[in-house]
């Protein structure tokens, strides 16, 4: 929950593929029960022990399809064969309960978020982005192989496609290179509480508005 915050926070925290974003999302969820996490949505099939509706929601393409044209989608992207996206009902139901919200998508996702905000003065006066950049691109190549989810071309696929997401950090109001995990989970609390605590978010209790 806000507490007396004026404006929920939309913490957006995009990272290249195997740099550990899911992981410190879910330590983050774990460790702060005032955040919520968006489920987006994918057209890739689930990996194992992934859940409908609690890892993603997995949709056909033709559904995902469907809700582009309806504009549905807060933003979303195609990858590596595979729809994905962020629908902006399943970020504004948070917000209605007064929630802080928290979005893990790619650097394309972020970008598309940018824009809305752009557009739209609750979500820009709520969007916070976080960029989670591995230690080096040997210890990404390292975490990807040790996945044991893709084949040698997918994997070369990603680190090429990771050179050129890592060249996107200074669009981002934060920068954390990823060392351990409680580290990573450290640092992202550390930002949330600044963000929390920013007079723009804040209202003061009418104990003291009310003082003469």
């Amino acid at each position: 929950m806000t507490g007396n915050n004026a404006a929920p926070i939309l913490l957006l925290i995009t990272a290249p593929s195997g740099a550990g974003k899911t992981t410190l999302c879910q330590n983050l969820i774990n460790a702060d029960t005032g955040v919520d996490r968006v489920i987006t949505c994918t057209t890739r099939p689930p990996r194992e022990n992934e859940v409908q509706g609690v890892d993603y929601h997995f949709l056909d393409n033709k559904t995902f399809v469907k809700g582009i044209q309806e504009g549905e989608f807060l933003e979303h992207a195609s990858v590596y064969g595979n729809h994905y996206g962020t629908r902006r009902k399943d970020v504004t139901r948070h917000f209605e309960d007064g929630h802080d919200v928290l979005l893990n998508i790619d650097v394309q996702g972020a970008e598309s978020v940018r824009k809305q905000a752009n557009l739209d003065a609750t979500l820009r006066d709520s969007l916070v982005t976080v960029f989670l950049s591995p230690p080096s691109l040997n210890e990404l190549e390292n975490r990807l192989r040790n996945r044991n989810s893709d084949d040698e071309a997918t994997i070369l696929k990603r680190l090429a496609h990771a050179k050129k997401e890592i060249e996107n950090w200074k669009l981002f109001d934060y920068l954390i290179v990823s060392g351990s995990r409680s580290q990573d989970l450290e640092k992202i609390q550390s930002i949330l509480r600044s963000e929390r605590l920013k007079s723009a978010r804040q209202r003061l209790p009418e104990s003291i508005c009310g003082a003469n």
